[in-house]
């Protein structure tokens, strides 16, 4: 019996350093008992499920460095200057001696704007309005290098102009679409706001096709909420790719509780087509048949007939296809080539787009007696370029 107590006590001792020596080595290395177990739940809770790593989406860190770095080197900062003559004013106490010979000053008036470099021969593209009247223009590249430039030709239709840059080794601007664009988009916009040399702003395409605004005669705007500031016209409109996709040209006024973060850009399909036509014939070909269209005002509409179609004649040039043809002021214009006219700017558009020489069918109504004439289409007469 005393054998027996003796071993049950060895074995007791032993199970009991056993269970010691393993809550020491667990307590230092925890990892030994494998897989954790979920720990207990709340009152009243669920126990939460186990989340697989895989199907967490990773994090994405979003930069637009490479898109930036890819189109602003094509950027450039313009800057311009013109020499204004102004009549002198007389002192009070000259006058009172009769006439005299009257005298000018000269002043030199300053603007600045940006460009977009597109070819590798210096073709460079910008508004209309940043150069309009220009005795110099000076262009400053993002290198830094500057040189002036000078005026290829100049489309006040769409405020658009074309620059030449003798420089060599310029980098260049890939140029995109902007017929792909959605509303939505990721855009930005560089340029030389203030004349703090090159900046960079990010917004989103807000609308498409805008019009109407008064800002030139051929309207089909890319609206965006990007910063344009004064010194971003002629800039860039990019994509997230760094592609061009519009000149950024004009933004509503800001004045105090105006509205902010809407900007226009000239669609980048329409200007690859003016400054082509710019470089092969100096300016921009246009169809012309010689009136001018306005939209129909609701009271109109009810009066004449109309379910909101048609545009009305206002102004008239003698001796046009249309004058010929016998089309006169407040006649009301139904259709061209076949087509309904839904707006005065529609129809602009559409007349523009025809070729000097080519014959169209005009439908309208005049003294409510409705009519369809054949007309040969002129080249619509250069606009005189304003000076600023």
């Amino acid at each position: 019996m005393r054998n027996i107590r003796v071993l049950v006590g060895f074995l007791i001792r032993a199970v009991v350093l056993g269970l010691a020596v393993a809550f020491l080595v667990v307590w230092w290395n925890p990892t030994l008992l494998g897989a954790h177990t979920a720990s207990a739940p709340p009152l009243g809770g669920t126990v939460p499920l186990a989340r697989d790593p895989a199907a967490i989406p990773p994090v994405v860190v979003a930069s637009f460095a490479d898109s930036v770095a890819r189109a602003a080197p094509a950027v450039v900062n313009i800057y311009t200057a013109r020499v204004v003559r102004e009549r002198s004013q007389l002192a009070p106490l000259n006058q009172l001696f009769g006439d005299y010979w009257p005298s000018y000053r000269q002043r030199v008036e300053r603007s600045l704007g940006s460009g977009v470099i597109v070819d590798a021969m210096g073709t460079i593209i910008t508004n209309q309005h940043v150069i309009a009247g220009a005795d110099s223009i000076r262009v400053v590249l993002a290198d830094g290098r500057n040189a002036d430039a000078t005026i290829v030709g100049q489309d006040p239709d769409t405020d658009i102009a074309i620059l030449d840059l003798e420089i060599g080794d310029l980098p260049i601007m890939p140029m995109g679409r902007s017929d792909t664009l959605r509303v939505g988009d990721i855009v930005l916009a560089i340029g030389n706001p203030y004349g703090l040399s090159q900046t960079v702003t990010q917004g989103i395409v807000s609308a498409t096709g805008r019009g109407q605004l008064g800002l030139a005669t051929f309207e089909n705007f890319i609206q965006t909420d990007a910063a344009i500031n004064l010194g971003n016209s002629g800039g860039a409109l990019i994509d997230a790719h760094g592609d061009l996709v519009g000149i950024n040209t004009a933004v509503l006024n800001r004045t105090y509780g105006g509205p902010e973060g809407i900007g226009f850009a000239i669609p980048v399909n329409l200007v690859r087509g003016v400054m082509e036509q710019i470089l092969k014939n100096g300016h921009v070909v246009r169809g012309w048949l010689g009136f001018v269209p306005q939209d129909l005002t609701d009271e109109q509409s009810a009066q004449i007939g109309t379910a909101g179609g048609g545009v009305t004649v206002v102004n008239i040039m003698v001796k046009s296809p249309a004058y010929e043809a016998g089309v006169r002021p407040g006649d009301l214009i139904t259709g061209l080539a076949g087509d309904p006219v839904h707006n005065a700017q529609d129809l602009v558009a559409r007349v523009s787009a025809l070729k000097p020489g080519d014959s169209v069918e005009l439908a309208g109504r005049h003294a409510q007696q409705p009519y369809k004439i054949k007309l040969t289409v002129l080249e619509r007469p250069t606009r005189p370029v304003q000076q600023r």
